[in-house]
């Protein structure tokens, strides 16, 4: 560290009572309207994610057309590395990408949440429902992620929106002055006194895997998604999970893999069986 980074970081201070640096980030979606995408001429809604890490209050904007598992997941690594760290804590709404089953005390979450908690090492702890206050942070600047990012804009693609978004929570968002910060800018904040803080981030990305659950049918075959993969026959009758990740199906029972599959095309023909009866050794 330099002479001038050594002046800015003491003349940096954050308000008392605040979380220490690097302890939690807060995130929501939020409507930003609809948009006439110029390559179908049709409108669709567009939502913002956005993760605010609390101390700093320096956030991210990813705009969405789809808020299924694999935006959540997706928007969730493109904010670690716009961040270039992760956060020790994430507090996160009840939606049901992220938490199946809400519980103040012990909430389950999405499996294949937890495996990208696990991958990036950050907890993750739902606010409780209908409570806002428990994640001030990012429902706060949502009527201002719409006003300045969104209203009275245009943009040609999804991506180009994304990479805006993008610019904008750097060079708009994160030199605003912000009172929480009595007059600060958060990404000078998150400079001086966060980035340093965060958990780096591991070597290789997080992997998006999608969990299915289904019963296995008369001809031993699961249906995954919209195609068949064939498991062992004495599991017929039986409801298994499996999880995809990218080329693999896997098949599980009680936790223990029973069938492992090259994941198949949409309506392609079932896969061979698994495993078959044995048959009696010739005499």
């Amino acid at each position: 560290m330099n002479f001038a980074d050594e002046v800015a970081r003491a003349r940096v201070s954050v308000p008392r009572g605040e979380v220490p640096p690097g302890s939690e980030a807060q995130i929501d979606y939020g409507r930003l309207g609809m948009w006439l995408n110029p390559a179908t001429a049709k409108r669709v809604a567009v939502w913002a994610f956005v993760m605010v890490l609390s101390c700093s209050r320096h956030l991210f904007v990813r705009p969405v057309v789809r808020m299924d598992q694999t935006t959540w997941c997706t928007c969730h690594v493109e904010a670690f590395e716009f961040f270039n760290g992760i956060p020790a804590r994430l507090v996160c709404d009840n939606l049901k990408t992220g938490v199946d089953k809400p519980d103040l005390y012990d909430p389950k979450i999405n499996r294949t949440y937890a495996e990208l908690a696990a991958h990036y090492d950050c907890l993750i702890d739902p606010a409780r429902a209908f409570k806002p206050k428990d994640k001030p942070r990012v429902e706060r600047p949502m009527p201002y992620v719409r006003d300045s990012f969104w209203r009275g804009r245009e943009f040609t693609s999804l991506a180009q929106m994304q990479g805006e978004a993008a610019r904008w929570s750097r060079e708009v968002a994160g030199l605003r002055h912000s009172r929480a910060l009595d007059g600060g800018q958060p990404l000078r904040v998150f400079e001086a006194i966060e980035a340093d803080t965060l958990k780096p981030l591991p070597r290789h990305a997080f992997e998006l895997t999608t969990w299915s659950i289904g019963t296995v049918g008369v001809d031993t075959h699961l249906k995954v998604g919209k195609a068949l993969y064939s498991v062992p026959w004495r599991l017929i009758g039986r409801r298994l999970h499996a999880r995809t990740a990218g080329d693999i199906v896997q098949i599980f029972a009680h936790n223990e893999v029973v069938a492992t599959h090259v994941r198949r095309a949409s309506g392609a023909p079932p896969t061979s069986p698994t495993t078959r009866r044995r048959r009696s050794p010739s005499r």
